[in-house]
């Protein structure tokens, strides 16, 4: 049970890592803009994953302490990380919009 406990935040952590890697390798934002664009496109993308990867990472940690704390339950735990890819893909895609428009 104890290890029960352990893997599904570090699962979740590693899944918050995951989503971030695989947006770089996926680069779905980058498919509207112009086929001359999107390679700076795809490179500005990455960058923005890589300077957001402590946060998201330390959100992870928060998140498994709270839960190790009885803070929060799976469902809050779940519905906490989508809540928080969501806002932070959201912000990752507003600032590639600024960075293009400055291409």
């Amino acid at each position: 049970m104890v290890m029960i406990r352990w893997m599904i935040p570090c699962m979740t952590l590693v899944c918050l890592l995951g989503v971030a890697g695989q947006a770089a390798a996926i680069d779905p934002p980058c498919d509207a803009y112009p086929q001359a664009k999107q390679a700076r496109c795809v490179t500005i993308w990455k960058e923005l994953n890589k300077e957001d990867g402590t946060a998201i990472a330390q959100f992870g940690l928060d998140q498994l302490k709270r839960r190790e704390e009885g803070k929060i339950n799976a469902q809050q735990h779940l519905a906490e990380n989508m809540a928080y890819i969501k806002q932070s893909t959201e912000k990752r895609i507003a600032r590639l919009k600024e960075r293009m428009v400055k291409e």
